[in-house]
């Protein structure tokens, strides 16, 4: 069986840039370890958030067009992006998003306390506590202390209107174990090695939501790791046997990827970890210059007089 190895990255879509940069670097304390355009809408940013090194399993990026509407998180969506944090770190945050003016929601799930809360285009996101938090590289220049930094992704979840199928794809093909259940919500794991972010995945069972489409505020997909483009091509060829169709290996700068959705309609992604963000930039220079896809190299001096400055102008 080839077996998934956690999860890679999460995208999402944002409105304004300047505010989803201030929120993700500046309240949650995350470095931004790349700043780049959309491969097919380039005068739009890619904006990927994470540890110092941009770790796998660490890494939240956002397509942010400035006009998009907001929408509501609906059905056969990612409805949750979970951070972890030290377990002794649930005070801070709690004291952190109160004097951020984020509203947030104190939850308990599977044991493990939590915090719920929306980013500013209304993403769901959430902070929970664990024991021997991962030490994941400390960015000294994060806001936020480093033993009270996120410590890359806890769990996703995503919600859907019935499990059997989109199950079994996990648990057939990526090789994802049911760890447990708890009311409409089924736990997954990833099989093999625990890796130390991004092992857990969530489906959440609820046939009379409706699905909202997408919009600000909405996960475009989430992406599973792969080692290399060996074992992509493995777990890709695995996909077509299930009876589903992915796209071929298509080459993103950092990764290799390949998507498709699975039977609930989400979009998937199988994203391999190398070549990874330190490609084309020194790691203590991540994410200060704009990086352009090779195709997209020759409109570099109309797109840096269009893109809103990131970081803003004022800061």
């Amino acid at each position: 069986m080839n077996k998934i190895q956690g999860i890679h990255h999460i995208t999402a879509v944002a409105g304004d840039p300047v505010n989803n940069w201030r929120f993700y670097t500046q309240t949650l304390g995350e470095r931004l370890v790349k700043k780049t355009v959309n491969f097919d809408d380039p005068g739009t940013y890619h904006f990927y958030y994470g540890d110092k090194q941009g770790s796998p399993g660490t890494i939240l990026t956002f397509f942010p067009w400035a006009n998009m509407p907001k929408v509501r998180t609906g059905n056969n969506q990612v409805s949750a992006t979970a951070y972890a944090i030290d377990e002794n770190s649930m005070d801070f945050w709690t004291k952190r998003l109160q004097e951020q003016g984020v509203e947030a929601d104190a939850f308990t799930r599977f044991g493990q306390a939590g915090l719920a809360f929306a980013d500013p285009d209304g993403m769901p996101v959430e902070l929970i506590g664990v024991q021997d938090a991962p030490n994941l590289p400390v960015w000294e220049g994060s806001p936020v202390p480093a033993e009270h930094r996120l410590r890359g992704f806890h769990s996703a979840s995503s919600t859907i209107p019935s499990s059997p199928q989109s199950l079994k794809l996990l648990t057939e093909v990526f090789g994802m174990e049911v760890q447990g259940e708890e009311e409409n919500r089924i736990r997954l794991g990833f099989g093999g090695e625990k890796p130390d972010t991004g092992g857990l995945y969530d489906l959440v069972v609820d046939p009379k939501l409706e699905n909202f489409g997408l919009g600000a505020g909405i996960v475009h997909h989430i992406a599973f790791r792969a080692k290399d483009i060996d074992h992509e091509a493995e777990l890709r060829d695995a996909v077509k046997e299930f009876g589903l169709y992915p796209t071929g290996h298509i080459d993103r700068d950092y990764f290799m990827s390949v998507y498709f959705r699975e039977p609930s309609g989400i979009l998937y992604e199988i994203a391999t970890d190398p070549p990874g963000f330190t490609k084309d930039e020194d790691l203590e220079d991540l994410g200060t210059g704009l990086k352009l896809p090779r195709q997209h190299e020759h409109m570099r001096d109309r797109l840096e007089k269009v893109l809103t400055p990131i970081p803003p102008e004022e800061d």
